[in-house]
């Protein structure tokens, strides 16, 4: 069997590359096959370009043995050279679960890195992952930005193994010989990703073929390059308006896609919590746009009211 650890370094590198000599990155390690393998490719390519890196795992604290596996991760980066901390987190449910725990995670590696000066934060998502989003988001119906997956860089953020898969990490990490935990919320059907991975995704492989992860990727990698231009094109529309006060007229006039970018960027600048509006929820406020016969306001996440008064949408939390 080829080894897989060519293909992970390659795609490494490939991102190393762009940072200088002497800048410290982190790389986010929670002890599965993805991030071991890309903490074991980084602590093999980073050195060679005189780049630091420190390993952070985030304990959140939701099992009983979270803090022992956080001190196995700390011992298992420093079999590979590389320092390693736990950092705590509170989890509180505001939205689930799932994007609860990602929000505090994702706070405590931005702590982390205005800490530690980082210049980047490697996390180890592969194809499957990203497969496995552009499905929820078909689920969800939310539309281009959603099926467009996670990006390969967003800020201080770098995925480097989207075009890996999660075999080939697991293959390296057999490799190395290291340990792999198993997490048991993987295995948590109440999740919708877990449902997604162990149910629907062997599903369309068996009755469409295989090359389904792939396919997704690839339509993921497309629709962002749409998703990025129509962005675009709504901030520069959005910022010529007044969020909370809307001309219907105007908003009708623009293309769908556009308007209901601007609609979505209101509703949030109006106080509904990040990741709550669904395309149902801007259906209701289109409606008061394009298809206006004196239906009453429209209530959403948060607490936001839309009314429609005089030909204008009045966007206020209540």
């Amino acid at each position: 069997m080829s080894s897989s650890a060519p293909a992970v370094r390659s795609a490494v590198r490939s991102w190393l590359e762009k940072f200088e000599a002497g800048d410290v990155i982190i790389v986010a390690v929670s002890g599965g096959a993805d991030s071991l393998a890309l903490a074991a490719a980084l602590s093999l390519e980073a050195p060679k370009l005189a780049i630091k890196i420190h390993a952070v795992t985030i304990d959140h604290q939701l099992q009983s043995e979270s803090a022992k596996q956080a001190a196995n991760v700390v011992a298992q980066m420093q079999t590979l050279g590389i320092d390693a901390t736990v950092e705590k987190v509170t989890v509180t449910i505001t939205e689930g679960l799932e994007a609860s725990a990602r929000k505090a995670r994702y706070a405590a590696l931005d702590a982390a890195a205005e800490k530690l000066n980082a210049a980047g934060i490697f996390l180890g998502h592969t194809r499957d992952d990203q497969a496995e989003t552009v499905l929820l988001g078909l689920a969800r119906g939310s539309g281009t930005r959603s099926l467009s997956g996670m990006a390969a860089h967003s800020g201080t953020y770098i995925r480097p193994l989207l075009a890996i898969t999660r075999s080939q990490t697991e293959s390296m990490c057999e490799e190395l010989a290291l340990n792999i935990w198993f997490d048991p919320h993987n295995q948590d059907s109440q999740f919708a990703r877990v449902r997604v991975r162990a149910e629907a995704l062997p599903v369309l492989e068996k009755t469409i073929g295989p090359g389904i992860s792939e396919a997704l990727s690839r339509s993921a990698e497309l629709l962002r390059d749409d998703a990025d231009a129509l962005d675009a094109w709504a901030e520069r529309e959005a910022r010529e308006l007044d969020l909370a006060d809307l001309e219907c007229e105007h908003l009708a006039s623009l293309p769908r896609a556009i308007r209901s970018r601007i609609v979505r960027a209101a509703i949030y600048a109006a106080g509904a919590p990040s990741g709550s509006i669904s395309a149902d929820h801007v259906a209701c406020v289109e409606a008061l746009i394009t298809s206006w016969s004196g239906q009453g306001a429209a209530h959403l996440p948060g607490g936001v009211k839309v009314e429609r008064f005089s030909g204008r949408l009045s966007l206020l939390r209540n």
